[in-house]
């Protein structure tokens, strides 16, 4: 068998994102459960605070989640009481999200909640927003272009 130089764990980003993905979503659980959302449920939620009644697709699209995906996650969120789903009357192939009163009301966590993360990362606004430009750039170069050999 040919001798095949393979770059030590050390260097493998892939782990690295994996690790700090699962560390940050793992930090959130808690404070979430407190409040009887999930993180992925908190996400949809962010996006209907920032603008409440989005499409379906447009929350796909902010999520960068594909339709299989969300469609059962805002189904268990319309049967928990947190948003409603309606079809949209002038085309029924659109479907409009939109915060019900209880979704709404959990509006009031969401600045201690991204101040408590930030504290347990230890960091600053400045290195939030250095670290939030690195993988903001990081997914876009990386999104839709294909690997290629090295060799």
């Amino acid at each position: 068998m040919a001798e095949t130089h393979v770059p030590p764990f050390s260097e493998q980003i892939c782990f690295d994102l994996y690790a700090a993905s699962r560390a940050v979503t793992a930090a959130y659980r808690p404070i979430l459960a407190k409040l009887g959302v999930t993180y992925p449920q908190y996400l949809v939620l962010l996006a209907l605070w920032e603008k409440d009644s989005r499409a379906v697709k447009e929350i796909a699209d902010l999520l960068q989640l594909d339709h299989g995906t969300l469609t059962p996650l805002l189904r268990r969120m319309e049967r928990s009481g947190l948003i409603t789903r309606t079809r949209v009357a002038t085309d029924a192939r659109v479907v409009k999200v939109a915060l019900s009163p209880r979704g709404d009301e959990l509006r009031v966590h969401a600045n201690k909640i991204h101040c408590a993360m930030k504290e347990s990362m230890a960091i600053d606004d400045a290195g939030l927003a250095a670290l939030q430009a690195t993988l903001r750039h990081l997914t876009k170069s990386v999104h839709g272009r294909p690997l290629r050999n090295c060799d």
